[in-house]
């Protein structure tokens, strides 16, 4: 009984030095343009990668520009802060769909609010809201914000 378990035990042994040279000798094996390879994956920096929601934000220093008014600027649920991602039209329901410069994603159906203002209608590559004041701002998929007295 003794001789089985030495004995299973050195083949044990043999077995699992033999597969660990094997592995171990793997990276030697490589041809010159491998091993180019692998030196130059290793070699890279890591390079962050981009908001595709920050647009232009990254190399002008911020979206908001001087003629929006100081309150649109401090609110954070301002048409400004949102780029148009998508829009539904149905016969009985309608929706857009809004993100934020961290890529967050708000749905807003007709009739809803959207902070201080409230989308009236849809057009096929635009979406409507009214402010208080009975005006209206426009936003389009190229995220140019209008505002005019009528739609």
């Amino acid at each position: 009984m003794n001789f089985f378990k030495i004995f299973l035990t050195f083949l044990f042994l043999i077995f699992s030095s033999v597969s660990y040279a094997d592995n171990h000798d793997q990276n030697q094996n490589l041809s010159e343009g491998a091993q180019e390879i692998a030196q130059e994956i290793q070699d890279d920096e890591e390079v962050p990668l981009n908001d595709p929601f920050a647009g232009n934000e990254g190399t002008s220093g911020g979206s908001l520009d001087a003629s929006i008014p100081e309150e649109e600027q401090e609110d954070e649920m301002s048409l400004y802060n949102f780029k148009l991602a998508g829009l539904i039209s149905g016969k009985d329901n309608s929706y857009i769909s809004l993100v934020n410069a961290g890529g967050e994603v708000v749905t807003v159906t007709l009739g809803q609010y959207l902070g201080k203002i409230k989308l009236v209608d849809l057009r096929i590559n635009e979406a409507i809201f009214e402010k208080e004041d009975k005006k209206f701002m426009i936003i389009d998929f190229n995220n140019v914000i209008r505002e005019a007295d009528e739609y």
